[in-house]
């Protein structure tokens, strides 16, 4: 049976026993966060830099919308299940079933370069919904509890910084294949089969990744006391989520943070560049969420002793960058239209016209890092066990998923750019004062934790600190 739900301290209290401290432990929680970083380098960040060529790599990207808005939808649904199937199944199994959906997909648009039909790939993103819900529960539930909790941003930041290497790669994958092909109509087969392999190995290195209850960090406390849950905790802890404050203070940050993405890569990355370009681009793109995932997460475990300090200092920060960065694209996007796109593509060698450009889509992918780095740590600081935090970051993703759905669709209905651009401003503003005011409420300060602790009985891990 699984530990009721909300009981954050559960599984906790166990005496705990301090280890050996060993960077290279396998069972540790640092090797088990780069393991995830690796199977998301291989699947995830190989499918970002696919879809951030926009268009899925084509001239029209009618098909690559249609296959997101299926992928996202179903995507919605097992992203909120994920986290009780994880933790029922396992990391392995749920690993396994999520990554090999990532080369169907990638498979799909092989497939679509020489036939143009778009069922198969419209499928296929449905399947990878499926799969992504899986994977991305997963990984939520070992990103943010595994790690201590005072450094649960820097291990953020060291997944995010593997994982979006995926992406810089990826972009690699297309501009180096397409070099000589800079007004070609879309990428060649090359590039979608350079995706597949790294797909592949990704789905075999998920077979790595171990149960959370065999996971010990140095203070000796586990991620999680609990083996195997069942299908009747799963089900009712997942619903009351939906009556959480917690998670509905949540929501609106949950449908920003994939929602930009169908404007910026189609609308920004798609519309004003060549194909090799789009793919240097995204090199630059992932690049920057490197830089941005390890600046929010020193911020985040560093910059105050108080960790609800450190988080409000955090989204203070991420708000006042994306107020410029949006303002910066605001600008850009009042020279051109769906009525009145730019006569020729730009390209890398075009100078001054590609450098501003240029800085903006880096800018774009520094703020999504910051920001959906900054959302991860306040998940992971309102509680510590893997069972919970599964389920946690699993409705996350799901309403994440839900309004990356609705945005691709969006995008095929042509709506102007202009009011694609606000209404993505508008909807990360609106999460800032109320990630702040969940931060205010229901994060605790390291003194607290201790007390509370102290006052159970449990032994207390701060010799560490």
């Amino acid at each position: 049976m699984g530990l009721p739900a909300g009981d954050e301290e559960a599984g906790s209290g166990s005496p705990v026993v301090p280890l050996k401290q060993s960077v290279f432990r396998y069972n540790s929680p640092l090797v088990q966060v780069v393991l995830i970083g690796l199977v998301c380098f291989c699947c995830p960040g190989m499918f970002n830099a696919l879809s951030g060529m926009g268009g899925g790599g084509q001239v029209d990207p009618t098909a690559a919308n249609n296959a997101n808005t299926a992928l996202y939808t179903t995507f919605a649904v097992f992203g909120v299940l994920g986290g009780g199937i994880y933790n029922i199944l396992g990391p392995q199994l749920t690993l396994l079933a999520g990554c090999s959906t990532y080369v169907l997909y990638a498979g799909s648009f092989l497939y679509y370069n020489h036939y143009h039909h778009q069922a198969f790939a419209i499928v296929a993103g449905a399947l990878l919904g499926i799969g992504a819900g899986l994977l991305w529960a997963s990984q939520g539930a070992i990103m943010t509890s595994y790690p201590p909790h005072d450094r649960k941003g820097t291990y953020i930041s060291l997944f995010w910084s593997i994982f979006n290497l995926g992406g810089v790669i990826g972009g690699l994958i297309p501009f180096i294949l397409n070099f000589h092909r800079a007004e070609a109509a879309s990428v060649n087969d090359g590039t979608y089969i350079g995706f597949m392999v790294f797909m592949s190995a990704g789905t075999l290195l998920s077979l790595s990744i171990l149960h959370p209850s065999r996971v010990v960090r140095d203070d000796g406390s586990r991620c999680t006391n609990i083996k195997y849950s069942s299908v009747r905790v799963e089900v009712v802890a997942i619903l009351r989520l939906f009556f959480d404050w917690k998670m509905l203070l949540m929501v609106p940050a949950s449908w920003a943070s994939n929602f930009f993405y169908s404007y910026q890569f189609n609308n920004v990355n798609g519309v004003l560049f060549n194909i090799r370009t789009r793919g240097l681009n995204n090199i630059f793109y992932w690049g920057a969420q490197m830089i941005g995932s390890v600046i929010i997460g020193y911020i985040m475990d560093f910059s105050f002793k108080s960790r609800r300090a450190r988080g409000l200092v955090g989204i203070s920060i991420v708000a006042v960058l994306g107020t410029g960065i949006w303002a910066g694209g605001l600008v850009k996007q009042l020279d051109y239209g769906r009525k009145d796109l730019p006569l020729e593509k730009l390209d890398f060698k075009d100078g001054g016209d590609f450098a501003g450009a240029f800085v903006l889509y880096f800018s774009y992918g520094l703020l999504d890092a910051m920001f959906q780095s900054m959302v991860y740590w306040v998940i992971g600081a309102l509680a510590d066990d893997s069972e919970i935090l599964s389920r946690y970051t699993g409705f996350y993703k799901g309403v994440q998923s839900a309004g990356a759905a609705v945005a691709w669709q969006v995008d095929t209905r042509n709506v102007p750019f202009l009011s694609e651009l606000i209404t993505n401003w508008a909807l990360m503003t609106v999460s800032f004062p109320l990630l702040a005011l969940l931060v205010h409420r229901a994060v605790k300060d390291d003194d607290d934790d201790d007390l509370r602790k102290e006052g159970r009985g449990i032994p207390v891990a701060g010799a560490m600190h």
